[in-house]
């Protein structure tokens, strides 16, 4: 795990993250017709096409791929620059997924906090805790990176 992490950042993405985009994968195979239909929770689709059915198996392997990213960049290095470089990736994804997700249910369904279902609050709920945790962990809010053991400090 990267030991450079503050706790709670180390907590956030390299656990809670991962198992939450795990979810995400698993959602679409477990049950396709339901993940596609949820996506926007005021909207019930009259059709269920093989359309919809690969674009949300193929949202499902995304978050698969995020889940292993996540794991195979955090679990692996103790290097700070690439963790901060990762991380921002990661902010600026955030920020296109909520676009994304703003346009599609629009002001008034996104704003709607007590309208959300479960993917509503994946999709804006979770993202921009995320967005927020890993803005604080790069202004330095959330601590100060360790030092690994067996790398030194440059100045």
């Amino acid at each position: 795990m990267s030991a450079l992490l503050p706790p709670v950042p180390r907590l956030v993405f390299t656990i809670l993250e991962p198992l939450a985009c795990i979810g995400g994968y698993l959602a679409p195979i477990l049950d396709t017709a339901s993940f596609a239909s949820a996506q926007v929770p005021s909207i019930t689709p009259t059709q269920y096409t093989s359309t919809t059915q690969i674009l949300a198996l193929q949202l499902g392997n995304c978050y698969g791929l995020i889940a292993l990213i996540a794991i195979g960049v955090l679990y692996s290095t103790n290097e700070a620059k690439v963790v901060r470089n990762y991380l921002v990736a990661c902010a600026i994804a955030d920020i296109g997924h909520l676009w994304v997700t703003y346009e599609v249910l629009g002001y008034a369904n996104f704003v709607d906090v007590k309208g959300w279902n479960s993917l509503a609050w994946g999709n804006v709920g979770f993202t921009f805790f995320l967005f927020v945790t890993r803005i604080a962990y790069l202004a330095g809010l959330l601590g100060k990176d360790r030092i690994a053991a067996g790398t030194k400090k440059r100045v």
